[in-house]
């Protein structure tokens, strides 16, 4: 295969070439990666499989011929600026961005839950869903497969690397100015993140929803192929480095029993369950950094409705909540392919 990244020089940039030295990801050793950013990034280096690769920099006349895959990460702006660019010579461009996830003509993609709608992609653009979206829906394909959804309540707990890579610089540096008798500096959110919580990730929409939330709204109907599907969020930045947690409460046309869906998760792909309260054993950020799957526990009835239930869930929003699960869509192409 010949792969290109887009916006390379990036956290999620960097976490593509990670992930597809670790999966494996059949490149051609002889010009199978190209990588392009901004003109400031532009002719920097960066290693993969022992080469350097230099950055190009992205423009309208770069040229895409013969790529296969080319994976986008620089901002929904981009993104839309540049797909004909990326796509006109027939290369399949999986976007990051949310540039493009309710176009009724893009497939959104999460392998686990609706992997056969990447093979619909008129304009040759898939689709990455948003990373808390990603790492809900894993955990609600094998709930849904018991019985049709018919309502999800989610709280997020969302760490500062959902903000770049500087947002997690920032985190760090108020730590340290705190901790010194400083004043911290607020520049990558709304306000101080260390020690503190903010229960605000993206502009207000008109209906005091944030866009982030109404990301999580729109795309998981959209991913689970379910319209009617009632979908509530709350969405909060927390003071952690790296992966995203949600506390998630889930209705069915049936009622649905603990023991159901635990066999249901035990069974689901990308899915792993660490549940032992007696132990204090359950999902945690420190525990789920640099893993692919996404983890549940807590899991129990809904005491406020006969016949749901309530989990929580960690996933590491960089890996499976972005660059992951884009190459997982590239990997299952190509699995069907053949």
């Amino acid at each position: 295969m010949k792969v290109a990244i887009v916006g390379a020089s990036g956290a999620v940039g960097h976490e593509f070439l990670r992930v597809l030295d670790e999966q494996n990801f059949p490149i051609d050793a002889e010009g199978g990666l190209r990588l392009f950013g901004s003109k400031r990034s532009a002719g920097s280096s960066i290693e993969f499989r022992g080469r350097e690769y230099v950055i190009e920099e992205l423009t309208e006349e770069s040229d895409f011929s013969g790529i296969d895959f080319a994976f986008t990460s620089a901002g929904a702006g981009t993104s839309r600026r540049f797909a004909d660019v990326i796509t006109r010579h027939g290369a399949l461009m999986i976007d990051n961005s949310s540039a493009f996830r309710m176009d009724d003509d893009v497939p959104l993609v999460v392998p686990e839950v609706n992997g056969d709608d990447a093979f619909n992609a008129p304009r040759g653009i898939i689709a990455n869903p948003n990373c808390t979206t990603i790492i809900l829906v894993v955990a609600l394909k094998p709930i849904a497969d018991i019985a049709p959804l018919t309502r999800v309540h989610v709280a997020t707990y969302q760490a500062a690397s959902g903000a770049g890579a500087a947002a997690m610089d920032e985190l760090i540096e108020q730590h340290r100015a705190m901790q010194a008798g400083e004043e911290p500096k607020v520049e990558k959110f709304a306000h101080r993140l260390a020690f503190n919580l903010i229960p605000h990730i993206d502009v207000f929409t008109d209906n005091d929803y944030t866009k982030e939330e109404m990301k999580m709204y729109n795309e998981t109907k959209k991913i689970m192929h379910a319209p009617g599907l009632d979908v509530s969020a709350t969405c909060v930045r927390v003071p952690v480095m790296r992966a995203h947690s949600e506390a998630v409460w889930v209705e069915a046309e049936k009622p649905l029993t603990v023991d159901a869906v635990r066999e249901a998760f035990n069974a689901a792909p990308g899915l792993v369950v660490v549940d032992n309260p007696g132990e204090m054993l359950y999902p945690m950020p420190k525990d789920v950094t640099g893993q692919d799957p996404v983890y549940v526990g807590r899991l129990r009835e809904d005491l406020s409705q006969k016949g749901g239930v309530t989990f929580w869930l960690v996933g590491d929003q960089i890996k499976k909540g972005a660059a992951l699960n884009a190459v997982q869509i590239a990997q299952y192409i190509l699995a069907r392919r053949k």
